[in-house]
């Protein structure tokens, strides 16, 4: 079995209007959205051993969130490609991962489309259509290697957006 954690990055900080897109970084409520998704998915032992990620600044700074409370100490793929990635990108990246639970961080609207497109079944859930920010799907996949993923062929396994946690 292999399972992808899909996360879209954190909401990230509108103060200076003049910033590079990329180069967003977190607000403080996205830079305790990441922690607490991190919490959830250490406390719930959903556990990445391979991550990737769009190099954005706001991306980079949701791992570092999610990484505090995993303690993983893992250093992400980081791929520009993954950058307002659409899905046929992300399938090719996953279908090249190597790790068995694939933690990518990305952006809206690809992250919430390739999570909508791996479903066998897609949740009737506004939150999951709506995908806020650092909205987070885990998806289960009855292969042995990536290289043979197939879209919607996947199982939700569990779904959740920073406001359930709390935050």
């Amino acid at each position: 079995m292999k399972r992808v954690i899909l996360t879209r990055h954190a909401k990230s900080s509108w103060a200076d209007l003049g910033q590079a897109d990329h180069d967003r970084p977190l607000n403080t409520r996205g830079q305790a959205a990441a922690c607490k998704v991190g919490q959830w998915l250490h406390d719930n032992g959903y556990i990445p051993d391979q991550v990737l990620s769009s190099t954005a600044k706001r991306c980079v700074e949701t791992w570092a969130g999610l990484d505090q409370a995993l303690g993983l100490g893992i250093t992400p793929a980081y791929d520009r490609k993954l950058y307002h990635a659409h899905v046929g990108n992300m399938l090719e990246k996953l279908k090249a991962a190597t790790g068995d639970t694939v933690l990518i961080l990305g952006h809206n609207p690809g992250i919430a489309a390739f999570a909508e497109e791996l479903l066998e079944v897609v949740p009737k859930s506004d939150n999951f259509f709506r995908y806020p920010t650092a909205a987070t799907t885990l998806i289960d996949f009855e292969i042995k290697d990536w290289a043979e993923l197939q879209l919607r062929s996947g199982k939700l396994h569990s779904f959740v957006i920073p406001r359930e946690l709390g935050v």
